[in-house]
């Protein structure tokens, strides 16, 4: 199978291509990726050479790119997309235009090229914040940022393609990911670096938001899972059942870096800050998958990670990072969790 990916130099959209190449010696990978800031080939560096692994510099929305990456592909996973809470908040049409005309291009691209399976890539911020019990996937979608609402249309668009084209789309949407190669303004990762430097840890409002996580590697055997066994058309919830509050997982950061909690920093919340996510994912387990990383064993992992490759994150954040740093965590703002 050769398979077109979108937005895989981003943080799960690596990962999902590592893991593909290694579980199957026949598969063929194409990358198109945009590159923007969190998009970052030292996420590849160690398949660049592999040669069922192309990659293509270039914007989704950009109808000639994206037909020149489809050609011969049998699928595609569709990961590109602005994900970041914040910026969203500061600058929402690059969200619009990235998250929704950009699936809109893939999507028109797929119908004229006759794919055979299109993985869509949602996320659980589109169903809003729950107080008790899980969202299914019939759920309505209530997003409560720009970034969540970008995502939730994007969602709606992929589903209107099957009902009136009969496009064989899936739509995923996971719990928050964690794992190595995350860009450092997500909270693990930047809790991770920063407590590794003493910096501040800002966590905003009192802490007591919860969410679900799940080791970004499970994510990607779930939407491999997916991809080979899924029914078309349908939506499948992908979650880790981990779910604590973002206190715990600051707490639990600098445990494992023997740090104490005299790093964190309580900062003012964001507006429209959703107070839970949770998910049910009984759908997904019933037909066999289930996540296999226990949490804590996969933070340890993660934070090691961090600890040891400092090559990769110390450049992020010394460059283009730093600046947005000093503007959104510094002045009393939060990180995206």
């Amino acid at each position: 199978m050769k398979i077109l990916v979108t937005g895989g130099a981003g943080f799960i959209g690596s990962n999902f291509i590592r893991y593909v190449l290694n579980k199957y010696p026949d598969y063929q990978i194409v990358n198109l990726d945009k590159l923007t800031y969190c998009g970052n080939l030292d996420n590849l560096r160690d398949i660049e050479d592999n040669p069922r692994y192309h990659f293509i510099k270039g914007d989704v929305c950009d109808k000639k790119i994206v037909e020149e990456g489809i050609q011969e592909c049998q699928a595609i996973v569709h990961f590109a997309a602005e994900t970041h809470v914040d910026r969203s908040i500061m600058e929402a049409g690059t969200f619009v235009v990235t998250d929704v005309l950009g699936t809109h291009v893939l999507l028109e691209t797929a119908k004229k090229f006759k794919i055979e399976r299109m993985i869509h890539i949602g996320t659980d911020e589109s169903y809003g914040s729950i107080e008790k019990g899980s969202f299914k996937e019939g759920d309505a979608l209530v997003p409560s940022s720009p970034y969540s609402a970008s995502k939730a249309a994007a969602d709606l668009l992929v589903h209107a393609y099957w009902a009136t084209y009969n496009l064989p789309v899936i739509i995923t949407r996971s719990s928050n990911n964690f794992g190595p190669y995350q860009y450092p303004e997500k909270l693990i990762p930047l809790f991770i670096t920063n407590a590794l430097d003493d910096e501040p840890l800002p966590l905003y409002g009192d802490g007591k938001n919860v969410r679900d996580w799940i080791y970004v590697i499970d994510n990607c055997e779930a939407i491999d899972f997916v991809l080979h066994q899924g029914k078309l058309g349908e939506v499948y919830n992908i979650g880790g059942g981990n779910e604590r509050t973002n206190l715990e997982i600051t707490e639990m950061v600098l445990d494992e870096l023997g740090k104490t909690k005299d790093l964190i920093s309580f900062v003012t919340d964001r507006p429209g800050h959703d107070q839970r996510y949770s998910l049910n994912t009984a759908k997904l387990r019933q037909m066999g998958w289930q996540p296999k990383y226990d949490f804590k064993q996969a933070l340890g992992e993660t934070v090691k990670w961090y600890r040891e490759n400092e090559w990769w994150w110390r450049k992020i954040k010394s460059g283009e990072f730093q600046e947005y740093y000093q503007q959104m965590y510094k002045t009393q703002t939060h990180p995206d969790i």
